[in-house]
Formats: structure tokens, C-alpha cells, sequence
């Protein structure tokens, strides 16, 4: 291993400790930022922060037991003293027959330049930051006089480095770079008191969304929920936007790891190679796409990104696995190792997204003669492990093929399995405002429960 950086010099001594310490396996991760974040409300700051943060963490195996520690404190003594550590908690575990890294012909990283870091974010200064943020709120409340207050608008970026080493001889690094925009409006009408909201995030600041622009858009889906009602309770076809759709993607996420899997703790387990989604319906984990945020050359235990497909025409082709899952469910890593610092890895996802179709949202809402168009959801009423669904919701009715009235305090339900064979129509508009993405989905019928 010859590091390229000084992020790499300390996993790679992280390594060479634990296994000076007669570790048969060991991994270390480091991974340090620079987070700023400022919130202003009618105008005036609210809060601001400004902090940075350093730390490393060692995953050390003596033969199947395991030990992990971090550290704050990157000097020679402290590392020394976390690989002590990890080491005497190894010592008292349990052995686990599955533990162990992934196999030396697994590892590996992308090469070249995903775009993953951008000087424009770093050379940004704080008085800039929070005119940004002034002006998004500005605009939404320009929008129209009934928009009179705000929960405020925020700017923020981060960068950062994330180094990673292992005993396999694996060592790699990259820095990443984000900035976000956002702004809630709130009007008063009849009905009390509604708020939405718009935002965008980049790697870099030059692919931010405007602040004016922002505010507009926040305002114009605000506008839209003034004098909202319940809807009678009837079952109707159901269109989520892209914002709410996504989370559909998600449930799919949650059901397809390997922990979920090989727990039985999800309504897909069992199900690979089988019909799960309507035809058609294509959902991708894909980590090598420049420049997105799920995307990184290699994953938390240093096997390299690809695009995996989850459902592939309606088809539910692949679980997302770590080299823990896959051994138990005796099956290869799919390169999802995901974690902080220290600890056995969990499962995360590259850029997860459900590819668009050709109907545009005008056509596909044309095409309703009485439904509910979903722009908002609430709580967390999803059962990942049966797939019974009941979310709260808000949005507008459909009549007609027109949206005509907003409609809030209404629940929807069903169960994520019928609910993805029952996509009828998917939207031309992917947009990728963050790791998980959907375009406009059309679901053939749900349970509205309002009055």
C-alpha cells in the first residue's frame, strides 16, 4: 500500500498497528469534513453553524471475533491506544462464522474522475451563503401577498475526504463536495395555516438551482393547497409526484437488503426472480454515475461501485448485499457495504432510482377520470416486512383528467407488493435531487380514507 494523501497515510497505519497487534484481518476508515449551515427567517439569521470534524475507526478480526473503536484524536498515541482497544473487545466477543472481510478478488475501485468534488462549494463565503438563502426566501414571499410568513430558508455545504484500507492490501480515498438551497412559505386561508416548500442540492454550486427560482417554485406549490379539504373515502387511482414517489423506491431499498433478506424481515424475501412490479418497471442501484450523490468509487469495505439492477421489468432481479449478507445468504457482494467510521458494515445504495418512461405528467394525470394526485406524505405507517401500507397524505383531486381542488388530512393505503404491480403509467420526468429518485407514478387504484 503507498498512499497518495494524508488521508490514506493514517488508514494505512490504522492497519499496520492492528496487525502489529496479531490481528488476522483488520480494516480502517477516516473520514473528516467541513459542514456550514445557515437558516434565515423573514430575512434575518436564525442560526448558523460552521464546524469541521476528524475521525478514524478500526474494524480488527481475530480470527472469527470481532472488535471495533474510533477516535477523534489522529496523533501516533491516540490511533495506538483505538487499536488497543479494538483488540481487547475483540478478545471478549463471540465468534461469528460469517465474519471476515470480503475475498482479495472482490476489492477494487472505479478509476477516473466521477465529479465527485468541487472547488466552487469550498471557495464559497458565509456572507454569500446566507444572501443566497435571503433571496430564495425573498422571492417566495414576493410571490403573491397571500404568503405572509415562512419557516425560513437554508443554505448549506459540506466537503469532505474518505479514506479506507484493509489488510488485503486495499487502500483509497476521495474527496466529495455538496450544496443545498431550500425555503418553506406559509400562507393563511380558510382552512388554517399551509406550508410547502421547495430545494435543490449539487456537488457543485454552479448546478444549484437559482434562489429565485426556488422561491418561486415554493410559492406555486404552496399557492396550489390554500382552501385544501378532505376527500370522501372511495378507492381511486392514485398518481404520487416525483418528491413522494420516491419513497416507493425506498420501501423497495429496505426490502432488498441483506439483512432484511436473509431475516425474513421483508415482503420480497424469497421472491428473486419472480414478478414483483409491473412490466416495465425497472429500479437500478447505480454508484458510477458522475457527479450524483449515491456515487463513489468504492464502497465502505473497498469493493468497487457498480450499477446493480433490483427489478427489471417488473422482474425482482438482485439483493443489495454486503460480503456479511452475502455469506449468509451464500451469495456474492454486491458492492453496498456501507458505514460510518467503525462497526460491521450495514447496507446503503449508490443512486437508487426507477427508470423513467415516456408519458409526460400532464398526459398521465389527462388520462384520470377521478383520482388523487399526491404531493405530500406523513408518518411512517409502511410494513416492510408484510408490505402493508397506510400513510397519511395531501395533494389534489383529479376529475376529469384536470387537477381541480387540494385535498389534505386524507390517509392512503394499500400493500407495496400490489401497489408496484398496479404501476400503470411512469413518468419522462426523473429528476436525481439526491441519492433515491422517481419520476411521476401512476398507481392503478388505492384506498383514500378522508370523510
Amino acid at each position: 500500500m503507498t498512499p497518495r494523501n494524508p488521508q490514506e497515510e493514517i488508514a494505512a497505519r490504522i492497519v499496520a498497528l492492528a496487525q502489529a497487534r496479531g490481528a488476522t484481518a483488520s480494516e480502517a476508515t477516516l473520514a473528516e469534513g467541513d459542514e456550514f449551515e445557515v437558516n434565515v427567517r423573514l430575512g434575518e439569521v436564525e442560526t448558523l453553524k460552521e464546524a469541521g470534524s476528524r475521525a478514524a475507526g478500526v474494524r480488527l478480526l481475530f480470527g472469527q471475533r470481532v472488535g471495533s473503536a474510533y477516535t477523534s484524536d489522529l496523533s501516533e498515541e491516540g490511533l495506538a491506544r483505538m487499536v488497543a482497544s479494538a483488540a481487547g473487545l475483540a478478545q471478549i466477543s463471540t465468534e461469528d462464522p460469517f465474519a471476515g472481510l470480503p475475498d482479495e478478488a472482490e476489492l477494487g475501485s472505479l478509476p477516473g474522475d466521477l465529479l465527485l468534488y468541487s472547488s466552487s462549494v469550498e471557495n464559497l463565503e458565509a456572507a454569500y451563503k446566507i444572501e443566497q438563502a435571503r433571496a430564495c426566501e425573498a422571492a417566495a414571499l414576493a410571490a403573491d401577498p397571500r404568503i405572509t410568513n415562512s419557516e425560513g430558508a437554508g443554505f448549506g455545504s459540506n466537503t469532505g475526504w474518505r479514506a479506507f484500507a484493509n489488510s488485503l492490501g486495499f487502500l483509497g480515498s476521495y474527496r466529495s463536495s455538496s450544496c443545498s438551497l431550500s425555503v418553506v412559505p406559509v400562507a393563511a386561508s380558510g382552512d388554517g395555516l399551509q406550508r410547502d416548500y421547495w430545494y435543490s442540492t449539487a456537488r457543485s454550486h454552479d448546478k444549484l438551482e437559482a434562489p429565485e427560482y426556488i422561491g418561486k417554485k415554493a410559492a406555486e406549490r404552496l399557492l396550489r393547497r390554500l382552501g385544501a379539504r378532505k376527500a370522501a373515502t372511495q378507492k381511486v387511482p392514485v398518481i404520487l409526484d416525483p418528491i413522494v414517489a420516491r419513497s416507493m423506491v425506498g420501501h423497495v431499498f429496505s426490502a432488498v437488503t441483506g439483512e432484511a433478506v436473509w431475516q425474513k424481515a421483508s415482503f420480497l424475501a424469497g421472491l428473486l426472480g419472480e414478478r414483483i412490479a409491473a412490466p416495465g418497471i425497472t429500479i437500478l442501484d447505480d454508484a458510477t454515475m458522475p457527479g450524483l450523490f449515491g456515487t463513489s468509487p468504492f464502497d465502505d469495505e473497498g469493493v468497487p461501485s457498480r450499477c446493480t439492477p433490483v427489478v427489471e421489468d417488473g422482474y425482482l432481479r438482485n439483493y443489495l448485499l454486503n460480503s456479511y449478507t452475502a455469506r449468509k445468504l451464500g451469495m456474492k457482494t454486491t458492492g453496498n457495504a456501507s458505514r460510518g467510521v467503525t462497526g460491521n458494515a450495514g447496507t446503503g445504495h449508490g443512486t437508487l432510482y426507477l427508470q423513467p418512461g415516456e408519458q409526460t405528467p400532464e398526459q398521465i394525470i389527462s388520462s384520470v377520470k377521478n383520482g388523487l394526485y399526491v404531493t405530500e406524505l406523513l408518518g411512517s405507517g409502511v410494513n416492510i416486512v408484510n408490505g402493508d401500507y397506510s400513510r397519511g397524505a395531501a395533494g389534489l383531486w383529479i376529475e376529469n383528467g384536470q387537477l381541480t381542488w387540494p385535498v389534505h388530512e386524507i390517509t392512503i393505503s394499500g400493500n407495496l407488493r400490489r401497489m408496484l404491480e398496479q404501476i400503470e403509467a411512469v413518468g419522462n420526468d426523473l429528476e436525481f435531487r439526491g441519492s433515491v429518485a422517481c419520476p411521476t407514478l401512476l398507481i392503478g387504484e388505492m384506498t383514500v380514507s378522508g370523510h
